[in-house]
């Protein structure tokens, strides 16, 4: 074996050099990358102080008591609790604030947001797989017309569809059997999800359309129809799409402030957004009140909090979502 390799020119075994290990890079690093991270993380610590100080201060101003909520004390001086009124120190109270029924407010808003996410998320994903599956005569140019309307505000709608709500409410009222659903009820707050969403639709269906079709194809061979294929192909497959559709409806219903002030007048069922701006107009000076503007804190706090938790519970599919949307362009 030797000999033939003596024969053939190549070195032999033991004369082959072996690659040399690298030194590390971290050794040879200039100064001046040193001193350029500790700019970036000081950049960087310093623009984190700027965004996190306003909900900090709303905390502190929401534990002051009166007269001190705009002193700008990192801390309170002294320590208050405003979540209820005089009457009613305790922290645990059956009215929120002892002046209003905010804990109603806020399950209404609960409950009105998930419901209203829920059923758009899924029926958006109902009408995107259909323009990202199907192949039928004029698709491109429906889905246009699907897309135009999201350049009509909603300004543009709003009077139409509350003579619409209240023509219904009219005609259910008078009916012996079918329940009131108009003007002053909330169905008007998330029925209109029951039809999707263009810019939702839009955005589940640039998912559906990055999944390979040979998937599909594979699945009809297997006996699926097009509802199992649906649910057991494309929902899985998009879930960071559904996620962040979810995120972006549960939080615009959250803070939806003109639809309830359109269609609610009940004090009941009003929902937190519209219950916050009937605090503000009775504690405010400007609205005959004595300025009590620590139980506005209290309750922009009580409104605020709930869409922090659920960001930074859903922050890696939201992430993902957006990223996701980025590749595609």
């Amino acid at each position: 074996m030797t000999t033939e390799l003596q024969e053939s020119g190549a070195a032999p075994a033991a004369a082959v050099r072996l690659p040399q290990a690298v030194p590390s890079q971290r050794r040879w690093l200039p100064k001046t990358g040193w001193i350029t991270f500790a700019i970036f993380l000081l950049v960087m610590i310093g623009l984190s102080i700027l965004f996190l100080y306003p909900f900090e201060w709303l905390i502190a101003a929401t534990f002051k008591p009166r007269g001190e909520t705009f002193d700008n004390r990192f801390l309170p001086q002294h320590w208050a609790w405003n979540f209820t009124g005089e009457n009613q120190p305790s922290p645990f109270p059956q009215k929120l604030f002892n002046v209003a029924p905010v804990g109603r407010w806020m399950l209404n808003s609960l409950w009105i947001s998930f419901l209203a996410a829920t059923v758009t998320t899924f029926t958006s994903a109902l009408v995107a797989f259909a323009f990202a599956y199907f192949r039928f005569p004029l698709r491109n140019f429906f889905f246009g017309v699907l897309l135009a309307t999201m350049m009509l505000p909603g300004e543009v709608t709003m009077i139409p569809v509350y003579l619409l709500w209240n023509k219904i409410g009219h005609f259910t009222l008078d009916h012996p059997v079918l329940p009131h659903i108009g003007v002053n009820t909330q169905y008007p707050l998330w029925v209109p999800n029951l039809f999707g969403s263009a810019f939702y639709i839009f955005l589940q269906r640039q998912f559906f359309l990055g999944i390979p079709r040979d998937y599909f194809e594979a699945a009809r061979m297997d006996g699926d129809n097009y509802w199992s294929m649906f649910r057991r192909i494309a929902l899985p497959l998009a879930k960071p799409a559904l996620i962040v559709t979810f995120i972006f409806e549960l939080q615009a219903k959250w803070f939806d402030l003109i639809t309830p002030l359109i269609y609610l007048r009940d004090q009941a069922l009003f929902t937190a957004p519209l219950g916050m701006k009937i605090l503000l107009d009775r504690f405010n000076n400007v609205g005959g009140g004595e300025g009590d503007y620590q139980v506005i804190m209290a309750g922009t706090l009580l409104l605020v909090l709930p869409m922090v938790i659920l960001f930074a519970a859903f922050q890696k599919y939201f992430i993902r979502g957006i990223a996701t949307q980025g590749r595609k362009g």
